[in-house]
């Protein structure tokens, strides 16, 4: 017997690809994760080191590829639309697990 269980949320792991970074394209990663928090659907953040990878955290996929338009976007004005594929490495995955929105408190 199998069972399909819905994922708890969606992530998305978005980082620099190795030996790829451009002037300004760890500032712009940074643009592009505090637009994150701004969209619909999202649910929170981890960074890494800075510049590097950032996980988001999502409600569906939905959410995800209204944001992916924004930065695909913000890219594009930047560095031209190849460097979506060429610099910034975008990977999308269910969760069984996603992290609780925080209250501020201790």
């Amino acid at each position: 017997m199998h069972y399909h269980l819905a994922p708890s949320c969606w992530t998305v792991i978005f980082s620099l690809q190795q030996g790829q970074e451009m002037p300004g394209s760890r500032e712009l990663l940074e643009r592009i994760a505090r637009l994150a928090a701004c969209q619909a659907g999202f649910l929170g953040l981890e960074r890494g080191e800075p510049g590097r990878d950032t996980v988001s955290y999502w409600d569906s996929v939905e959410a995800i590829a209204a944001w992916r338009q924004c930065a695909e976007r913000l890219i594009a004005q930047r560095y031209g639309p190849e460097a979506w594929y060429r610099v910034f490495a975008f990977n999308v995955s269910a969760a069984a697990a996603c992290p609780r929105p925080s209250t501020g408190g201790a």
